[in-house]
């Protein structure tokens, strides 16, 4: 049958996964279990919706095979098996997932567990193959066939005899070379400890044909080989063995083999509790962020299992959305197998196990704060964006759960601080907990405004995500210290008298300097809080200019418009220009009072309305 070809992208993925995407080869084999283990699974799931599909669970296992002669690695399944048409759909096109295809075509979302979604996993075959051939008959299926490939050239499929349901996928094993040994993946040994280190624990039979040595009968000197097939996995899943048995490497292959991440989580949890509702429950905060997270096809929630079996793929309400990130599972006994995703919202276990893990999530985070602050660091350099998101999308309900989690960068310390540690180094008549926002920490160092609070040797959070002067907003306060921000129109830092003595002199000067720019702002006044830079906008309300620019760049044609102060340096050469401006020339005035302006506006990230004119201002002045 003529040859056909990948997609373009399709090639340069194959190419992908050999050079870079998995940084070890025997992986392949645990992708290849993950898919024959998904493809009884999807049996499985049939016979739980069609009265007529019976399901004998010891009619179904997985087999690896090996003939070193020919360098021919299999691995068989008796499960659902792949049509013609499927074969070129999930095999044709890379990050195509025939399981996720499945689950969505069935609208599986309280059923069974489908875990292979990603497919790219079986692509992982080319790593160590030279050519890989599947061979699959479909359930209900008269006919098989034969889908073959040597990599990025492309693939044929054409009719073969195979006469029992389910897929065989063979790799033709590459020669070794210089850099690499591909005979381990034709030993015996080797892939039974790639199958114990990374497949222990799917739940079903993982078989093969092992060869021993046994004395010849009447000899004694003489061996035979005998072949004996063995079951290579446990088949015991990892939260019901003893935690005093368990490694680290064990939590990471299970995180692995069922898919969380193709990242190392930063911390696991497993937790067996008994009381009120047992259950056991092993979680996974993540080390890196996943690609959909902040999508709606983002999906959070943790697997359910009532007694092992499992009830829900990703059950929403065992965590809040502020620790949508945690991967993991939870197995109870006290949960009925056909409860429904109606009554699970309104069950008083469930309600009960998630109100418990999310302490507990809470309580192993602020562990990490403590303990290993580097991890916690890059934890929050991945989900702190989430935690603050928390604060903010329930009007500051959860504050106190999230609040000591929380991490900004410090201008004394120069790294990332809590707000406790900010507290902690408060001087004695400061007031308020300072912050200041910006698009970076580079820029924030830059603005006009945090010259006198710094300067007074106060420590500035400096905050650079668009979601954090919200969360700050709806906080409000930490430990009774209100916040301030240092755009605030009222910082209460300048001297009084002085204050209204500069305020008589200049109430006519500013009254003309409002009239010019109109509704561009509330207020034209002498700055309580520049000390070498002549101008800077502060805001008055609860719309800082920060929020009107995070606003503004959504979607929705919102434009909001933050109530703005024009704030002249009383101690600046420029005030005294503006002065003598007001007295001598008035045209001259609204010159300086717009270029004032557009200068303020250029120092906040913010667009000036003409350039041009703004371009024409300078060249006047220039003339």
């Amino acid at each position: 049958m003529a040859k056909r070809q990948f997609k373009a992208e399709s090639k340069r993925l194959i190419d992908l996964m050999i050079n870079s995407i998995y940084s070890k080869k025997e992986v392949f084999l645990r992708e290849l279990l993950s898919n024959a283990s998904d493809a009884i699974d999807k049996i499985y799931y049939k016979a739980l919706t069609d009265e007529n599909i019976e399901f004998n669970k010891d009619d179904y296992y997985i087999k690896i095979s090996v003939d070193k002669e020919k360098r021919l690695l299999k691995v068989a399944d008796t499960g659902i098996g792949m049509t013609k048409e499927e074969l070129d759909k999930n095999l044709g096109v890379i990050a195509r997932s025939g399981s996720y295809s499945f689950k969505m075509e069935n609208e599986i979302e309280e059923g069974h567990e489908i875990i292979g979604q990603f497919g790219i996993g079986f692509y992982s075959a080319f790593m160590v193959a030279d050519e890989v051939t599947v061979i699959s008959k479909a359930f209900g299926s008269e006919q098989s066939h034969r889908w073959k490939s040597k990599g990025a050239d492309g693939y044929s499929i054409d009719e073969f005899d195979k006469q029992e349901v389910g897929t065989e996928v063979i790799l033709k094993i590459k020669e070794n070379t210089e850099e690499e040994n591909y005979d381990e993946f034709l030993e015996e040994y080797h892939l039974r400890s790639i199958v114990k280190r990374y497949s222990d624990y799917i739940r079903y039979p993982i078989k093969m044909d092992i060869t021993t040595k046994k004395l010849k009968e009447g000899s004694e000197d003489e061996f035979e080989d005998l072949v004996e097939e063995q079951i290579l996995n446990s088949m015991v899943p990892i939260w019901r063995r003893n935690k005093n048995e368990l490694k680290e490497e064990d939590y990471e292959n299970f995180y692995a083999e069922k898919r969380y991440g193709y990242d190392k989580p930063i911390k696991y949890i497993h937790v067996s509790a008994d009381g009120l509702v047992s259950y056991n429950a092993i979680l996974y905060i993540p080390e890196k962020i996943p690609f959909d997270y902040y999508t709606k096809e983002y999906e959070k929630g943790l697997e359910l299992y009532s007694n092992g079996v499992l009830i829900m793929n990703k059950c929403p309400d065992l965590l809040p959305d502020y620790f949508s990130f945690v991967k993991g599972m939870v197995d109870s006994e006290d949960l009925s197998l056909n409860i429904s995703r109606e009554m699970l919202q309104s069950n008083r276990q469930v309600k009960l196990i998630a109100k418990n893990i999310k302490n507990k999530i809470r309580s192993e985070l602020l562990n990490l704060l403590k303990n290993d602050r580097e991890k916690y660091e890059i934890f929050y350099k991945s989900f702190g964006r989430q935690l603050k998101f928390g604060i903010y999308n329930e009007f500051g309900l959860n504050r106190e759960d999230l609040q000591d989690l929380l991490m900004f960068y410090s201008s004394i310390e120069k790294k990332m601080v809590t707000l406790d540690e900010y507290i902690s180094r408060m001087k004695e008549d400061q007031k308020y907990i300072y912050y200041a926002s910006g698009e970076s920490i580079e820029k924030i160092d830059k603005l006009p405004q945090i010259e006198l609070i710094s300067d007074k040797g106060y420590e500035i959070l400096y905050l650079t995500d668009d979601v954090d002067e919200f969360a700050i907003g709806i906080m409000m306060n930490y430990k009774e210290k209100e916040f301030k921000s240092v755009s605030d129109s009222n910082l209460e830092l300048a001297d009084k008298e002085e204050e209204d003595e500069e305020d008589k002199s200049s109430k006519d000067l500013f009254k003309f300097m409002k009239d010019t720019l109109g509704e561009k702002v509330v207020d034209v006044r002498l700055s309580k809080r520049l000390k070498t830079h002549p101008v800077c906008l502060s805001s008055e309300g609860a719309v800082s200019i920060e929020m009107e620019k995070v606003l503004n760049n959504m979607p929705t044609d919102q434009s909001i418009v933050a109530k703005k102060v024009l704030e002249i340096n009383r101690n600046h050469d420029v005030y005294k220009a503006l002065k003598e401006a007001y007295e001598k020339d008035k045209d001259k005035l609204k010159s300086y009072t717009n270029l004032l302006y557009n200068q303020a506006l250029l120092i906040e990230g913010l667009s000036i309305e003409d350039p041009l004119e703004f371009s024409n201002e300078i060249c006047k002045l220039m003339i």
